[in-house]
């Protein structure tokens, strides 16, 4: 991530740019109170701090992970209270991380169902689809 050095702080183009985070994704992480409210310049402008881009690429960072908002909220309430401990976070993780598991075994049983579908179709100009006919079986 290159550095912006601007004693004023970052407007919200440039934090969009730094971290890959949408413009509307920020300000929809500031309506929640994921990220805290910038200072506004005296034009009505916002400008972070580099607190706040670390912040903001630390929600990014989770979101690519798969951690949900309230996830996120739990662990940055953790550190903004200086309460955070390895043990919570890893706890949290590996709760995060069976959630995953049982989506990806999910996923696999999604793939199983489809490509058994497509080996029963014949893919002629037939009238009768069995792939559409197994959608409707009851």
């Amino acid at each position: 991530m290159a550095r912006i050095t601007n004693a004023r702080g970052y407007p919200i183009g440039a934090m969009s740019r730094e971290t890959g985070v949408n413009i509307e994704t920020i300000r929809y992480y500031e309506r929640i109170e994921l990220m805290p409210k910038p200072d506004r310049t005296a034009g009505g402008n916002r400008q972070y701090t580099h607190g706040h881009l670390k912040r903001l690429t630390f929600i990014k960072r989770s979101r690519e992970l798969g951690f949900s908002i309230g996830e996120i909220r739990a662990m940055l309430t953790m550190v903004d209270q200086d309460g955070v401990s390895c043990r919570d976070v890893h706890t949290m993780t590996m709760e995060h991380l069976g959630t995953v598991k049982d989506k990806i075994r999910h996923l696999g049983k999604l793939e199983r169902a489809l490509t058994g579908m497509a080996a029963e179709c014949a893919k002629g100009d037939v009238p009768d689809c069995p792939i559409i006919e197994t959608l409707f079986d009851a």
